[in-house]
């Protein structure tokens, strides 16, 4: 098995064998995991590793696990690549490479484990998928580059391909990044109070109320007065006012999902 890189805190069981006949790579705790492929580990745990998400990483919430494509490659030169079959522009990303990586990601799954690839043709990533990722046991990310992986490898593991959105970018890391990010912040224990993903936009299948704080007045503009009147059943109206509102100006396809576009 090739090596990978690992992120975050690790749990090692205890072992009469000698450290240097021990396994790079401890067993992980039995905690979320996220094991991304990818020609590029070196962007990781990026801006995955600051804030909420990178405290949650260190203290053992999460883990993550970087796969180098590079290392499956083929040839002396490691190729990862090969020109389409039947012509045409670019580069495709070779099953025989691909394949192996995720065999080796796949070898330390358990559960429910989906493989995502990063694909502008994909799924649109949104907050259900979000959820739906945190009641996994982990999950495998596959980061394209070039113009793609080859078919046979997507057939072949039941890949799920996901876009974050009607645009191409150069790779695939940053979605999954910002996947990650999603999905992590949703684990037990990751953020401080648990009511922050109750209210904010898209879990109740609207966009978030405008949201005051201290001071009062500022530029000439007021706290509405509302918000200050202490009266908790007024200031959930009017919340949840403001998020039709705004719901039904800048994302009115929410409003016929959701059934509420009167």
């Amino acid at each position: 098995m090739k090596p990978s890189r690992s992120h975050g805190r690790q749990s090692v069981q205890a072992s009469l064998k000698p450290r240097e006949l021990m396994q790079p790579n401890p067993d992980y705790r039995d905690v979320w995991q996220a094991r991304v492929i990818t020609l590029f580990p070196e962007l990781f745990p990026g801006v995955l590793g600051a804030s909420l998400t990178g405290k949650a990483l260190q203290d053992g919430l999460w883990q993550m696990h970087t796969h180098d494509l590079r290392q499956f490659g083929i040839g002396k030169h490691r190729n990862v690549d090969d020109t389409p079959a039947g012509g045409g522009a670019g580069m495709v990303m070779r099953a025989d490479v691909v394949g192996p990586a995720i065999e080796a990601a796949q070898a330390h799954a358990r559960g429910r484990w989906p493989i995502l690839y990063m694909s502008p043709r994909g799924r649109r990533f949104d907050q259900s998928m979000a959820r739906d990722l945190a009641t996994c046991t982990g999950v495998t990310l596959l980061c394209g580059r070039f113009e793609g992986v080859d078919e046979r490898v997507i057939e072949h593991y039941k890949i799920t391909e996901v876009s974050l959105g009607d645009f191409v970018m150069t790779g695939g890391e940053l979605a999954a990044q910002a996947m990650i990010d999603a999905t992590v912040r949703l684990l037990p224990g990751v953020l401080g109070n648990a009511e922050s993903t109750v209210e904010e936009s898209h879990s109740n299948g609207l966009l978030e109320h405008p949201q005051y704080t201290r001071p009062a007045t500022w530029e000439g503009r007021d706290i509405p007065p509302v918000l200050m009147s202490g009266n908790h059943k007024e200031i959930a109206k009017w919340r949840h006012e403001q998020s039709v509102a705004l719901t039904r100006a800048r994302r009115p396809d929410l409003l016929k999902e959701e059934g509420e576009d009167t």
